[in-house]
């Protein structure tokens, strides 16, 4: 991945604009970034197959969250208003990073819980008790009686790790971005 890697191209990135804004939002803000200039909203609509107040409303939460912003001129002639909208990529960077300094804090605090704890549970998906609790149950699930079991915490600490690493390396590449 050279330094040429557009944030709209990261997965997280994607992701991230899509539960903010909806599904239409990475192509819209692929739009605005390549143009490399203000856009009206009118040019974002030839390029999207949408109606002009659903683009409006894609940038409306795009600006609540501070990732887009817009210049109002007025037309003489007409007396009507023309928005021209730009898309802060520094922004985006910002508000992931926070996101993901928050869930790696959890990994960390998990994982250190992991390495110290034993956890007990009926079987994949099923809630997992500390030890101390597990034996309070005399060691069969309160939900469905099946037996508690411990867990391979080796298994979940290297699974736990793995996904710190990801995330990790993606923080890397948006505070690249951001410099």
């Amino acid at each position: 991945m050279g330094h040429s890697t557009k944030i709209h191209e990261l997965t997280l990135v994607q992701d991230f604009l899509k539960v903010v804004a909806g599904e239409y939002a990475v192509e819209l803000v692929r739009i605005c970034i390549e143009k490399n200039r203000p856009v009206r909203d009118e040019e974002i609509g030839k390029r999207l197959p949408l109606k002009i107040t659903e683009i409006r409303t894609i940038l409306n939460r795009l600006h609540y969250r501070g990732i887009a912003c817009y210049q109002k001129t007025k037309n003489n002639k007409t007396g009507w208003y023309s928005y021209t909208w730009e898309i802060k990529a520094p922004r985006i960077a910002e508000l992931i990073l926070e996101q993901q300094s928050e869930k790696i804090e959890k990994l960390e605090k998990g994982m250190g819980l992991e390495g110290t704890y034993e956890f007990y549970s009926a079987g994949n998906g099923q809630q997992e008790y500390p030890f101390e609790i597990a034996a309070q149950y005399d060691f069969k699930d309160p939900e469905t009686g099946k037996p508690l079991v411990l867990l391979d915490s080796k298994k979940r600490i290297d699974e736990m790790g793995e996904k710190l690493g990801t995330l990790k390396a993606e923080v890397m590449v948006l505070q690249k971005i951001l410099t």
